[in-house]
C-alpha cells in the first residue's frame, strides 16, 4: 500500500512582501498554496495511492471567506470518490478558527478528535492500517500528547500523526513538546509530524518525518517544498521520498562581491547566481532575494546609489522570465589587507588572534559562553531564530566571528579613509 503524508498546506494564507515593488505576482503567489494542494491531490489520483494524512495547519486561522473550506472539502471529495482514505488533524493554526472546527467532511475522510487520542481502525479505513492521533482544542497546547497515544495495533501498519516541534526547532513555538524516544516507545511504523516546515526526517526506525509545508510564503521559506510519499509491504515501510507540490519557489541568491571592483562587475555575478536559481526552480514562478556581501572595492560605489543599482538587479531578473526579486540586500564592506592586520602589535592585532583561536576551536567558543548564549536565545523572538540567528548553533557562531572580523576591518577602513 502506499500513503501521502503533508502538512502544513496553510490554504489561502497571505504571503508576506507582495505589494512592495511594481511587478510583483501577487495573484500567483496568493493561488500558491491552492495550486499546491491541487498538486497534492493529482498525485495522489494519478499513482492510486491508498491513503492521504494531513498532520495539522491544513488551514491559517479564520479563513478570508467561506471559499477557502469549500475548496478544501471539495478536493477531498475528489479523492475519496475514488476510494482514497483521508485523515486530518487539526494543527495551531486549525484550532484557531471556529469555522474549521464545524468543517462537514466527506464520507471516508476523518478528523480526528481533540479531546484525547483517537484511532482510526483498520475497519474504518478498509485497510490494514492503523492511524492514531489527537487534533489540538486551542492554539497553545503545552502537553505532551504522545505520552497519552494507544498502543499499536497488531498486525496492521500504524500511523502516528502528530502536530509537533518535538524537543523544539529554530523559529517554531514549542508545541507538544517530546522526544524522540517517546515515539519509539509506542512501537508505530510511521510517524507523521507537522508543525515544522522544512523537512527532515528525525529517524528511520520507525520513520519520523516531518515533510515540510506544501508552499513557501515568504523569504525564509526558501528550496522545493511539498509531501513526503511512502511505500509499505504489510507492517513494512519499504520506500519513503519526496514530492515537490509548490509551484512559486522563493529563493536566496548570495553574491560575494570580493572580487568585484565596480558596481558593473558585481551585476554580471548577480546574473550568474539568478540564473543559477532560475535552474534550480525548474519551471515555477521564482521569487528571490538577491543578497550581495563581501569586502570589495566596489563597496562604495554600491552604497552611493542603492537605488540604481536596485533597479538595475530587478531588470537582470525580468531578462530571465519568471522571475521576481523580493528584496536587494546590500551587507558588503571595504575591503583591507586582514594579514596585516593580524600582524599589528596593539589591541587590534591581539583581538584578531584571539578570533583566529576561537575560529580553530568552536567547541571552546560554545562552551566558553554557553550560558550567556543560551540567555541570550530565549530573548530573541521567534521570527529572528527563524532566520538563522539561534546564538547556540555553533554554524551561526562561526559566521559572527567572520561578521566581527569584517567589521573590524571596515572601521578601520572607513577611519583611515576619514
Amino acid at each position: 500500500m502506499r500513503f501521502i503524508h503533508a502538512a502544513d498546506l496553510h490554504i489561502d494564507s497571505p504571503m508576506r512582501g507582495l505589494s512592495m515593488y511594481e511587478g510583483a505576482p501577487v495573484h500567483e503567489l496568493r493561488g500558491a498554496s491552492r495550486k499546491a494542494f491541487r498538486n497534492l491531490a493529482h498525485t495522489a489520483l494519478t499513482e492510486q495511492v491508498d491513503l492521504v494524512v494531513l498532520a495539522g495547519d491544513v488551514f491559517d486561522g479564520n479563513w478570508p471567506d467561506y471559499n477557502t473550506g469549500l475548496f478544501f472539502t471539495k478536493t477531498l471529495a475528489e479523492l475519496t470518490r475514488a476510494g482514497i482514505k483521508v485523515v486530518v488533524l487539526a494543527g495551531n493554526h486549525d484550532a484557531e478558527s471556529k469555522l474549521t472546527r464545524h468543517l462537514t467532511f466527506p464520507t471516508g475522510a476523518f478528523k480526528l478528535g481533540h479531546d484525547a487520542c483517537q484511532t482510526i481502525s483498520p475497519e474504518a479505513l478498509g485497510l490494514d492500517v492503523a492511524v492514531h492521533g489527537q487534533s489540538y482544542a486551542v492554539r497553545d497546547v503545552t502537553d505532551n500528547l504522545a505520552a497519552r497515544y494507544a498502543p499499536a495495533v497488531p498486525g496492521v501498519l500504524n500511523i502516528g500523526m502528530l502536530h509537533t516541534a518535538l524537543n523544539g526547532r529554530p523559529g517554531h513555538d514549542s508545541y507538544a513538546p517530546c522526544t524522540t524516544d517517546d515515539l519509539v516507545a509506542k512501537g508505530y511504523d510511521y510517524w507523521a509530524l507537522g508543525h515544522i516546515h522544512e523537512r527532515e526526517v528525525v529517524a528511520t526506525d520507525p520513520w519520523i518525518v516531518f515533510p515540510g509545508n506544501l508552499q513557501g510564503r515568504h523569504a525564509r521559506e526558501t528550496g522545493p517544498k511539498g509531501f513526503t510519499l511512502v511505500t509499505a509491504d504489510d507492517d513494512h515501510i519499504t520506500q519513503v521520498e519526496h514530492r515537490d507540490a509548490d509551484v512559486a519557489r522563493w529563493a536566496r541568491c548570495t553574491v560575494d562581491a570580493t572580487e568585484a571592483t565596480r558596481p558593473a562587475d558585481v551585476l554580471d555575478l548577480v546574473r550568474v547566481g539568478l540564473e543559477r536559481s532560475v535552474a534550480e526552480a525548474d519551471g515555477r514562478l521564482l521569487a528571490v532575494r538577491v543578497v550581495v556581501d563581501g569586502a570589495t572595492a566596489a563597496h562604495d560605489q554600491l552604497h552611493h546609489d542603492r537605488e540604481a543599482f536596485d533597479t538595475e538587479v530587478r531588470s537582470r531578473a525580468f531578462e530571465l522570465g519568471d522571475v521576481w526579486v523580493e528584496k536587494v540586500q546590500i551587507d558588503t564592506r571595504r575591503s583591507v589587507d586582514l594579514i596585516d592586520l593580524r600582524q599589528r602589535d596593539d589591541a587590534i592585532g591581539a583581538l584578531l588572534g584571539t578570533i583566529d583561536h576561537l575560529r580553530a576551536d568552536p567547541d571552546a567558543l560554545v562552551g566558553r559562553y554557553a550560558a550567556t548564549f543560551d540567555r541570550l536565545r530565549a530573548k530573541l523572538p521567534a521570527a529572528v531564530l527563524t532566520d538563522g540567528l539561534d546564538p547556540t548553533d555553533p554554524v551561526v557562531l562561526a559566521r559572527a566571528l567572520d561578521d566581527a572580523e569584517a567589521l573590524i576591518a571596515a572601521l578601520l577602513a572607513e577611519g583611515s579613509a576619514a
